[in-house]
C-alpha cells in the first residue's frame, strides 16, 4: 500500500508549532514543542501533554494539533533521558533515571514556567503511561495544580503477569545491588520477552500511527530508546507503590478522567480500576480488546471515543472563560 499525503502528515513538524529549548533548575536542557491556538472559536485555554517511557512528542504530533484546532495553546515535552532531553547512561539506548523524584521536580518547575505564560482561561494537563504516573505522583505531591487532568493508560501499576509486585520489587532490588542497576532490564520492546515483531500489536491497532514512530525513528534517529534498566524498574515500581499508601490518592481533588484498556499489556488496568474507586473526583473509560495501550494512537475507533470522553470531560471541568 502506498502511503497517501495524509498518511504522512504527522511526519513532519507542522509549520505552526515552534521547537524549542527550557532549562531544568539544574541546568539540564529539555527540549519542548508549542501550538498556538488555531480554532476559530475563542481561545479555550492552555494543555501540556506529558508523553509516557521512551517516548518522544513526535509521536503525538496528530493530538496535539487536534488540540490546538479546538482553541487549546499546546504544549509537549521530553522527559529528561528521552527524546532529544539527553540520555543519563553511556549506552544512549537504555531508559534510566536516578530517581522518579527528579522528574517531579522537572515538572514542578516547568508547570510554573508555563502557567506563568499562559493569559487566558484554564490550564490543564494530558499524559499518557509513564507521563500519568508522573501526573498522578505531582498531583499528589501538589507540585502542580491544573485544573482537570487526562490520564491514558497511566502508569499506576507495573502488569506482572500475576507476580506479586512486592516479590517483583524484590527481584528489581536485588538486581541492582548485583551491580546490574545500569544494565537494560530485558533485551528489546517494550515487554520482558516479547520481540519487536510483536510491539505493534502491544502498543496500537493502527499500523499507519504505529509507522509514523518508525518514520521518526528513522529521520531523528535519536529520539528513539530502547528497554529501561534494572535501576529504572526498581524505582518505577517503588513509585507505584508510593501511591499505593492510604491517604495519598484521596488528597486529589483535582476532577481526572482516566482513560484504560482492559487487556492492556504494560500497564496494570486493575489498578487503574481500584484508583479510580481511590480518587475523589474522577471519570474512567475502559476499553476492551479493541485497545492496545496507546489509546491517543489507535485506530479511529477506539482514539475518537477517546477524544470525544476528553470533549465532554473539559467542558464539564474546564471550560473557557
Amino acid at each position: 500500500m502506498i502511503d497517501t499525503e495524509e498518511d504522512m502528515r504527522w511526519r513532519e513538524i507542522p509549520k505552526e508549532a515552534t521547537e524549542s529549548w527550557w532549562q531544568a533548575k539544574d541546568g539540564w536542557k529539555i527540549r519542548r514543542i508549542d501550538w498556538p491556538p488555531a480554532g476559530k472559536g475563542a481561545v479555550r485555554g492552555s494543555l501540556l501533554f506529558l508523553p509516557g517511557r521512551g517516548d518522544h512528542y513526535e509521536k503525538y504530533l496528530e493530538s496535539l494539533h487536534g488540540w490546538a484546532e479546538k482553541g487549546w495553546r499546546v504544549t509537549s515535552i521530553d522527559w529528561r533521558g528521552q527524546g532529544l532531553s539527553g540520555r543519563l547512561l553511556d549506552d544512549p539506548n537504555i531508559g534510566h533515571i536516578d530517581d522518579f523524584s527528579r522528574w517531579i521536580d522537572d515538572l514542578r518547575h516547568f508547570w510554573r514556567l508555563w502557567s506563568d505564560e499562559s493569559t487566558i482561561g484554564p490550564n490543564v494537563l494530558a499524559a499518557h503511561s509513564m507521563g500519568g504516573h508522573l501526573a498522578m505522583r505531582a498531583l499528589v505531591e501538589k507540585a502542580i495544580d491544573p485544573t482537570a487532568a487526562i490520564l491514558s493508560a497511566p502508569m499506576l501499576g507495573i502488569r506482572s503477569n500475576g507476580v506479586p509486585l512486592s516479590w517483583s520489587h524484590a527481584f528489581t532490588r536485588l538486581m541492582v545491588r548485583m551491580g546490574k542497576g545500569e544494565s537494560r532490564a530485558w533485551k528489546e520492546s517494550e515487554k520482558p520477552m516479547s520481540p519487536m515483531s510483536l510491539r505493534r500489536k502491544i502498543l496500537t491497532h493502527s499500523p499507519r500511527r504505529y509507522e509514523d514512530e518508525m518514520a521518526w525513528w528513522d529521520k531523528r534517529s535519536e529520539v528513539k530508546l530502547g528497554p529501561p534498566s534494572w535501576h529504572w524498574l526498581e524505582r518505577a515500581i517503588a513509585s507505584t507503590r508510593l501511591l499505593d499508601q492510604p491517604g495519598k490518592l484521596e488528597s486529589v481533588n483535582t476532577p481526572v478522567l482516566l482513560l484504560a484498556a482492559k487487556f492492556d499489556q504494560l500497564v496494570s488496568t486493575k489498578r487503574i480500576g481500584k484508583d479510580h474507586q481511590r480518587l475523589p473526583n474522577s471519570d474512567l473509560l475502559c476499553f476492551s480488546r479493541e485497545a492496545a495501550h496507546e489509546l491517543l494512537r489507535e485506530a479511529d475507533g477506539v482514539r475518537d471515543q477517546c477524544l470525544d470522553a476528553i470533549d465532554i470531560f473539559l467542558d464539564g471541568h474546564a471550560p473557557g472563560d
